[in-house]
């Protein structure tokens, strides 16, 4: 029997209105390392979404290189897998390929090709057990980009997208299975698969053209398990070994409901997989006010005094996060300004205003948006609007991804 540690999704140097998550990142990251210790495990996967941006701070990119140092300290032996996802910088995490390898690590950022062929040497990563024998192989697939996918014309199928896909996973298992038999597999992927749970407005539609979502199918039934990225929320779909681990943080007021954490899966060659989530504490609170509905102003600084400490001097990086949700009859004018005052009093960061009003739907309070936080991808739809009038094609989102990568 080998152990895995599924993990996915850190996100390392995001923010929340402009504050730091490495506090709770360092917090989650100290409990996922003392997992891999703990259960011994011979084999840790991070399934993409490393990072929060495709230029790192030196920061984030240092809390990564501490981290795959701590896990290597935490389980000598184990095999060390991590992917690109849709927000890493692929390049980035293929350049240290040499230290990498020194240090027994697998970083796979793109998809390799050897004349025009799937190069399954540079994909497949052996996983060992106890005994130092070779118990399972991981095909190591990361985020798929446009250059990745062989793009036919719409048809009856599908997308062409969503066929790129099907046809790229054909290929890449098939190769592994010619070159190790029918012993355990486990497949990677950063990917939407259809049927599962998004987090509304955290997690970006990735596959081109607006084509997000890929059928479960793609993965074979004889695969051990499927390791997934991209989705917060831990799940599974299609069947129980196709799994999403989640983040390892709330990344939006959506999420403060997850049970976020990491997957130990536990893979028997006679009884298959057996699949643990571990969920774990945060370091910073999350604090939501009210829990449901909206909250006329008039009662929020009475809210405040139950829900919250007053504001006394000391570190406010440790503060709970609010998120407030506020009921208005009349006009929003100077609303958040005063909410701002108020806030200050207490010993909570406001990161989520929500307005309403009783004849309109929810509303976000008007705040400035960082270029930070949009999406390469999203710009370009804005502009392509703004020039053409009419929405881009998926052909011409296609070109625009290929040229990001290009760049």
């Amino acid at each position: 029997m080998i152990r895995l540690l599924h993990t996915a999704d850190w996100h390392l140097g995001a923010t929340l209105q402009g504050w730091s998550r490495e506090r709770e990142h360092r917090a989650a990251l100290a409990q996922f390392i003392a997992a891999a210790k703990a259960n011994a495990v011979h084999g840790v996967i991070i399934a993409g979404d490393i990072f929060d941006s495709l230029n790192p701070s030196a920061d984030a990119q240092r809390l990564l290189y501490d981290t795959l140092r701590e896990v290597r300290r935490a389980c000598p032996k184990a095999t060390i897998i991590m992917i690109a996802g849709n927000h890493d910088p692929a390049g980035r995490l293929e350049a240290p390929r040499a230290i990498f390898d020194f240090a027994r690590i697998n970083s796979i950022g793109v998809i390799s090709r050897t004349q025009e062929a799937f190069d399954v040497k540079a994909h497949l990563c052996p996983i060992f057990d106890d005994d130092g024998g070779l118990a399972a192989h991981v095909l190591a697939l990361p985020y798929p980009r446009a250059g990745d996918l062989r793009l036919n014309a719409p048809s009856a199928e599908g997308s062409p997208v969503a066929q790129g896909v099907r046809a790229l996973y054909q290929e890449a298992i098939a190769a592994a299975r010619e070159c190790i038999g029918a012993g355990p597999l486990i497949v990677t992927g950063h990917l939407h698969i259809i049927g599962a749970i998004e987090s509304e407005g955290a997690e970006r539609r990735i596959l081109i053209g607006g084509e997000h979502a890929t059928p479960s199918d793609i993965f074979p039934s004889d695969l051990a398990y499927v390791a997934l990225g991209h989705l917060h929320r831990p799940q599974s779909v299609g069947r129980e070994t196709i799994r999403y681990s989640g983040s390892l943080i709330p990344m939006s007021k959506t999420e403060l409901a997850y049970d976020h954490g990491v997957s130990l899966v536990e893979i028997n060659p006679d009884s298959g997989a057996h699949i643990t989530h571990l969920p774990f504490e945060r370091a910073i609170a999350h604090l939501k006010l009210p829990e449901r509905g909206a909250l006329p102003f008039s009662e929020l600084e009475e809210a405040l005094a139950q829900l919250c400490h007053p504001f006394q001097a000391g570190p406010i990086e440790t503060a709970p996060f609010l998120h407030l949700a506020l009921s208005t009859q009349g006009p929003a004018t100077g609303l958040k300004a005063a909410v701002d005052a108020m806030v200050e009093k207490y010993a909570v960061r406001l990161v989520s205003l929500t307005v309403t009003r009783p004849d309109s739907e929810l509303r976000q309070a008007p705040a400035p948006q960082r270029l930070s936080d949009i999406a390469p991808e999203e710009l370009f739809r804005r502009a392509f609007i703004q020039t053409h009038g009419v929405a881009p094609t998926a052909a011409h989102v296609a070109f625009f991804d290929q040229l990001a990568q290009e760049r």
